[in-house]
């Protein structure tokens, strides 16, 4: 997503190809340093009350329950109508379908595919190796990690 962002945008750098940007984000060259540093600092707060975690899997796996779970976190009860209403504003496809409203011209660059694990159609299996190395060093054994790795990897 970061890659398709980065090439979207005009005040971001582009890359001419997936290798060029790869090898930026593993040295920790583009822009707003290394995502995987950053997960690492979001997870000092991943078990305080007020801070609830969710990957873009769970939600697409099961929005009616993700948004039950965000609605009980936030202490918002939902009739069921209220409850499928949410769902459907809330998918992807209803997003992208908005997005001109919403967001401008901004929209076709954050909305573009929907879907999950499409890294795969990029990394070979020497970035994926690479990549697995650098989220071991990273995020693996914390809380936040286990969530992505499982949900990146077992559910995918």
């Amino acid at each position: 997503s970061y890659y398709h962002f980065s090439n979207g945008v005009a005040t971001v750098p582009s890359y001419d190809t997936w290798d060029d940007f790869f090898t930026d984000f593993m040295t920790k060259k583009t822009a707003w340093g290394c995502y995987l540093e950053y997960l690492s600092e979001w997870n000092k707060y991943a078990d305080k009350e007020n801070i609830m975690t969710i990957t873009y899997e769970e939600v697409k796996e099961n929005p009616a329950l993700s948004v039950k779970n965000i609605a009980t976190f936030l202490g918002i009860p939902l009739t069921e109508e209220q409850l499928q209403l949410v769902v459907e504003r809330s998918s992807f496809q209803s997003m992208k379908k908005n997005s001109d409203k919403t967001h401008g011209s901004f929209g076709n660059i954050l909305f573009r595919k929907g879907g999950v694990s499409d890294w795969k159609n990029l990394f070979t299996d020497d970035q994926s190796k690479e990549m697995d190395k650098a989220f071991e060093e990273h995020i693996a054994g914390t809380k936040l990690g286990k969530k992505l790795k499982y949900d990146l990897y077992c559910k995918a």
